[in-house]
C-alpha cells in the first residue's frame, strides 16, 4: 500500500462531490478512474495530490489519509512556468538537480580519496552511487533526448526558450518534466489529449512498464485497456473499485448490474407478499403475532436498491441532411497546405457516405487541411473543389471548447441566440437530443465543462442539417458515455464525414476510410488514403512494413490522380458478383438485342435476390447488436458493426446497379416498341 483515503466526503459550496470514498495505491498499480464528466475524477486526483483536502475531516467520523513512507507524488498541474526566457533544456534540467548534487558531492569525494583512505569516505561514495543508479542519473541526458524527441520535438528545440513555445507545446514540456521526474505515484488527467497516435502509443509502453504506481483519469478507451489494470469509478458521488482493464470493468459492471436488477425485483416480490399478508390479516385477532412478525421482517431487511441506469439514448435524433449531395463530395488534387510555407501536399477523394478519418503525426497538417476546405486559410497550391449540392458544416473543438461566453447566459439562451426562430419545444428537443435535458438547459455557459461545450457546439451546428460534417477532434473532452453515443449517431447519419480524430477506438468505430499524414510518403506528399475500415488499415500498414505491398496505388488505397475513379469494384466484402452492364453490353459477346434484354431480366432478378439475402443480414446483425449479452464486449460489437456497415454499403451498391439496369431495361423496351 502507498496511499490509502477512507471515508473521505468533499463537497464546495455546499454541493457534495465525492461521498464516503475509499481509495488504495497498491504498490505499481496502474489505476484508471472513470466516469461521467463532473463526477469528481480530477477532484480525487486533487484529493490524492493534497490539493484540496476532505470536508469532514474534523467529524468523528473514521476518515483519513494515509501513506506508506514519504511518497513523492507526481500530478500535471496548470502550467506555468515562472521564466519563460529559460531554453527547454534548462528547464528540464531542474528535474536533475537531486543527481547533479549527486555528481556534485562524487567530486569532491574523489578529491578526498586523492590524499586519505579513510573508509568512511567510500562508505559515503558506494552509497552516493547506488543513490545514481535509483535516480537514472547515469543516463539522464540520454533519457531527457529520447522522451523529447518522442513528443514530437526536434533536438534542436532543446535551445529554444520556453516562451516561444505554444501554450500545447509548452503542456508537452511539463508533461515530459512529469515523467522524467518519476515520482512514486504519478496522477495523469487526461494525458491523451493533444497527443498523436504514434506517441499515444508510447506512451501506452511507457506507462506499462513504468516501476511505480499511476493514478489516470482517461476517456480513451483504447489507451485504458493497454494501460490500466485497475479501474475506479465514480457514480453517483460514490466510488467502486474493479479488477482490470476497462473492458473488464465494463463487464463485470454489467453482471453486478444485473444481479442488483434481480436481486431487487426478488426482494421487492417478498415485500408485496409479506404486506399484502398484513393486509389481509392485520385484523384477524389470531394472527397478532404472525403479522407482526412479519412487520418486523419487512423493517429489518437489508434494503436493495433500484439500479441506476443512465439514458444512453444521448444523441438520439437523426439528423437527415436538408438535400442529397452527389457522388464525389471533395476532390483535392496535388493540394499544398500550410500557412508560410507548405507542410504537406495532399490528394484524395472524398464520396458520398463516407467516413473518412484523418490521422497521423501532429505538424503534418490535419487540422490545417480542414481550415484550408472550409476557407479559413489559402490553399498554397494545387486544387480542391466540392461536388454539387455539397452543404458543410464544420466543428472545431479548440474553438468550442475556449470561445468566451456571456457568464450569466444559460444553455438555453445560448441556442436560443443562434436559432430565435424556434419554439421552445423545439429548442428544448434539439438540446435533450445532446444530453441537455430538464434542468441542465438552465445551467450557465460558465459552469460548462469542456465535454459539455462541445455537445453544445455540435447540436447547433447540425441544425442547419449539412451534407457533409467537417469535424476537428469531436470526442476531446466528451466523456465515454458521449463517445458511444456520437459513434452511433454518425454512423446513422445520412451523409458524408471527414474528421479529424486520435482516438482509436472512436475511429475503428466510425471510419470506412482513412487519410494517413506522415513522414513515410514523400512521393504522395506525405498522405496517402486507404480505402478501407481502421482495422483493415492496420493489417495494410503491417504488409507495408513487411514489404509484401508492391504496388502502392492498388485498389485498397487511393495516392495518385483521383479525378477518374472507377464507378464500381465487384470485389467487396459481401460478396456482390456477375457482370455489371458494360459486360451485358459487350458487342463480342452479347450482340444480340433480344439476349440483352434477357440477360438484363435475369440480372435484374440476381439483384432483387441479393438484395433480399442482404436485408436479412442486415437485419440479423442489428439483432445481434441488440443481444444484452454482449452488452460489453466491444471487440465483438465492433466486428458485428463493422459487418452491419458493409453489408448497408452493398445494400447501396445494388440499389445503384437495379436502378441502373431497370433504367436501360426501360429505355431498350421502348426502342424494341
Amino acid at each position: 500500500m502507498r496511499i490509502r483515503i477512507s471515508h473521505a466526503n468533499v463537497q464546495f459550496g455546499g454541493d457534495v462531490i465525492l461521498q464516503d470514498i475509499n481509495f488504495e495505491v497498491r504498490d505499481n498499480e496502474k489505476i484508471a478512474i472513470v466516469g461521467r464528466n463532473g463526477c469528481g475524477k480530477t477532484t480525487l486526483l486533487k484529493l490524492i495530490a493534497h490539493d484540496i483536502s476532505m470536508s469532514n475531516i474534523d467529524s468523528d467520523e473514521e476518515c483519513g489519509y494515509e501513506t506508506a513512507g514519504k511518497q513523492e507524488i507526481g500530478f500535471l498541474r496548470q502550467i506555468n512556468f515562472s521564466d519563460t526566457e529559460i531554453t527547454v533544456e534548462d528547464e528540464i534540467k531542474k528535474v536533475f538537480e537531486p543527481i547533479f548534487e549527486c555528481e556534485r558531492r562524487m567530486h569532491e569525494l574523489e578529491e578526498d580519496m586523492k590524499g586519505s583512505d579513510d573508509a568512511s569516505i567510500l562508505r559515503e561514495y558506494a552509497a552516493i552511487q547506488a543513490k545514481m543508479e535509483a535516480l537514472h542519473g547515469y543516463t539522464w541526458k540520454q533519457d531527457m533526448e529520447m522522451i523529447f524527441q518522442r513528443f514530437g520535438f526536434g533536438l534542436s528545440d532543446l535551445k529554444r526558450p520556453i516562451g516561444s513555445f505554444s501554450g500545447g507545446q509548452q503542456t508537452k514540456v511539463a508533461f515530459i518534466k512529469l515523467l522524467l521526474t518519476r515520482p512514486d505515484i504519478m496522477l495523469l488527467d487526461e494525458p491523451t489529449n493533444h497527443l498523436d497516435m504514434p506517441t499515444i502509443e508510447w506512451l501506452e509502453g511507457y506507462l506499462k512498464t513504468y516501476d511505480r504506481a499511476v493514478v489516470l483519469v482517461s476517456h480513451d478507451r483504447m489507451f485504458l485497456d493497454k494501460v490500466a489494470d485497475v479501474t475506479y469509478e465514480i457514480e453517483y458521488h460514490h466510488i467502486k473499485r474493479y479488477a482490470g482493464n476497462y473492458t473488464a470493468f465494463m463487464k463485470r459492471k454489467e453482471e453486478d448490474l444485473i444481479k442488483q436488477e434481480k436481486d431487487y425485483e426478488e426482494q421487492q416480490k417478498e415485500i408485496k407478499r409479506l404486506t399484502d399478508w398484513i393486509e389481509k390479516w392485520k385484523n384477524t385477532p389470531t394472527k397478532v403475532a404472525a403479522t407482526h412478525s412479519k412487520r418486523m421482517a419487512i423493517e429489518h431487511m437489508v434494503k436493495i436498491e433500484k439500479p441506476h441506469r443512465f439514458d444512453t439514448k444521448a444523441f438520439h435524433a437523426r439528423y437527415i441532411p436538408r438535400i442529397e449531395s452527389y457522388t464525389n463530395v471533395i476532390n483535392a488534387n496535388n493540394l499544398e497546405i500550410g500557412y508560410d510555407k507548405v507542410l504537406s501536399t495532399v490528394t484524395f477523394l472524398l464520396q458520398k457516405k463516407e467516413r473518412l478519418a484523418i490521422i497521423g503525426e501532429n505538424g503534418k497538417g490535419k487540422s490545417t487541411l480542414l481550415k484550408t476546405l472550409v476557407g479559413e486559410i489559402p490553399a498554397l497550391g494545387g486544387e480542391f473543389k466540392f461536388g454539387q449540392n455539397v452543404e458543410w458544416g464544420y466543428f472545431d473543438q479548440h474553438k468550442a471548447v475556449m470561445e468566451k461566453f456571456d457568464p450569466g447566459q444559460t444553455v438555453l439562451d445560448n441556442f436560443r441566440e443562434a436559432y430565435p426562430d424556434y419554439l421552445r419545444e423545439e429548442v428544448r428537443s434539439a438540446l435533450g437530443g445532446f444530453l441537455f435535458s430538464g434542468e441542465e438547459v438552465e445551467k450557465k455557459m460558465e459552469q460548462l465543462s469542456g465535454g459539455e461545450k462541445v455537445r453544445l457546439a455540435l447540436c447547433k451546428m447540425l441544425q442547419t442539417r449539412p451534407n457533409l460534417l467537417i469535424l476537428d477532434e469531436p470526442t476531446n473532452h466528451m466523456d465515454i458515455v458521449g463517445k458511444d453515443a456520437l459513434e452511433k449517431m454518425l454512423n446513422e447519419y445520412e451523409g458524408t464525414v471527414l474528421f479529424v480524430s486520435h482516438d482509436r477506438y472512436f475511429i475503428s468505430r466510425v471510419a470506412t476510410g482513412i487519410l494517413e499524414f506522415s513522414s513515410e510518403n514523400p512521393a504522395q506528399g506525405n498522405v496517402k488514403q486507404y480505402k478501407m475500415s481502421y482495422e483493415q488499415y492496420l493489417e495494410e500498414k503491417e504488409r507495408e512494413k513487411a514489404g509484401l505491398v508492391g504496388n502502392v496505388n492498388s485498389s485498397s488505397s487511393v495516392t495518385g490522380n483521383v479525378n477518374n475513379p472507377p464507378k464500381f469494384s465487384n470485389n467487396n466484402s459481401s460478396g456482390v458478383s456477375g457482370p455489371t452492364l458494360d459486360d451485358v453490353f459487350d458487342k463480342k459477346t452479347y450482340y444480340n438485342p433480344g439476349k440483352i434484354l434477357s440477360r438484363l431480366k435475369k440480372q435484374l432478378e440476381k439483384y432483387e435476390k441479393m438484395l433480399a439475402e442482404s436485408e436479412e443480414k442486415t437485419a440479423d446483425y442489428k439483432l445481434q447488436l441488440m443481444n444484452p449479452e454482449l452488452a460489453t464486449d466491444y471487440p465483438k460489437l465492433m466486428e458485428i458493426q463493422n459487418m452491419l456497415d458493409a453489408e448497408e454499403k452493398n445494400q447501396e451498391s445494388i440499389l445503384e446497379r437495379m436502378l441502373e439496369t431497370e433504367l436501360e431495361l426501360d429505355k431498350m423496351q421502348e426502342d424494341n416498341n
